[in-house]
């Protein structure tokens, strides 16, 4: 699979990245045969950067990956964490939680050291902590080894500007907000990104099963419109013979100025599908069909997290 450089930390990253949630039965039951194939299926077929949280499963998805990767060599994968987001509503960026979530963390993983640890979620916090608490204690592990890169994820755009402004970072992890119908993070922060040198994640490229064939679930919190014109997008890439999550995933893998975008399933023929649709050129005029539809409803998103965050 394609490789892109990760920013100035030296990784090379796949163009696609292996989304570790559904391990968790974050979306529905999974068997541990289903997570152990896919872990080992993403790995055949190139998706070697691995992203997980403590927050996936309340544990459950660092485990299962602890068991898939027993036998893998380390340095045949690259492996992002988080802390701070424990379950639904609790959250813990404090200097000591830090410390035990990353060892925590490292023991559920069964490695020494994680490539990148992500503040999770910021924008449920005083966003100012991460900046005077969190960050250095991670940097301190940094330091220590036990953590190569750090950085932060979260869904608006304000909280990566927030914490650029007071401090450096090495890595972000945007998720929903590079796709098919919203391109703010790029639109919007990649031009700072680049010109600081930090590594640019992209996750959900589906935004929430939003840009698939699949039911949407209950939770999805994108207005209605966004909904309607996501499922007219569908129809029409069914009518020419395609599938708008073939087209989802080649869009956001198209962009080079983003190293990877990580998408998650416990399905391993979804992963293989994944793999080669983006090895495969991107349908010109089926996206430009795609593309008008969307037009009215093109970046508009919901709220997520504390009002003075957004």
């Amino acid at each position: 699979m394609l490789t892109r450089p990760l920013g100035r930390t030296g990784l090379k990253v796949p163009v696609l990245g292996f989304g570790a949630s559904s391990l968790g039965q974050e979306f529905r039951p999974v068997s541990l045969d289903e997570a152990l194939r896919s872990v080992r299926v993403a790995l055949d077929v190139g998706l070697n950067f691995i992203d997980t949280s403590p927050f996936y499963g309340r544990g459950m998805s660092e485990v299962l990956l602890g068991i898939a990767l027993r036998d893998i060599p380390r340095d045949d994968y690259l492996l992002c964490t988080k802390l701070g987001r424990y379950d639904l509503t609790h959250f813990d960026f404090s200097a000591k939680r830090v410390a035990e979530s990353v060892d925590v963390s490292l023991h559920r993983l069964g490695t020494d050291h994680l490539d990148i640890c992500l503040c999770h979620d910021i924008e449920f916090v005083p966003m100012q902590q991460i900046v005077d608490e969190t960050l250095p204690a991670l940097r301190k592990l940094q330091q220590s080894g036990k953590v190569r890169f750090v950085g932060i994820s979260g869904y608006p755009m304000k909280l990566f500007r927030f914490v650029l402004e007071q401090t450096d970072l090495d890595v972000v992890l945007s998720y929903n907000q590079y796709t098919l119908q919203n391109t703010r993070f790029a639109d919007e922060l990649l031009p700072l990104l680049t010109s600081r040198g930090v590594g640019a994640m992209n996750a959900g490229p589906f935004a929430a099963r939003l840009l698939t064939n699949a039911k949407l679930p209950a939770w999805h919190k994108e207005p209605e419109a966004v909904k309607s014109a996501c499922r007219a997008a569908a129809e029409l890439c069914q009518s020419r013979g395609s599938d708008l999550a073939k087209l989802a995933i080649q869009f956001s893998v198209a962009n080079p100025a983003i190293p990877i975008t990580i998408a998650g399933s416990a399905n391993p023929e979804n992963i293989r599908n994944w793999a080669t649709w983006a090895a495969e050129p991107i349908d010109q005029v089926l996206l430009a069909e795609v593309q008008a539809l969307l037009a009215p409803v093109k970046n508009i998103g919901h709220i997520e997290g504390l009002p003075e965050n957004n």
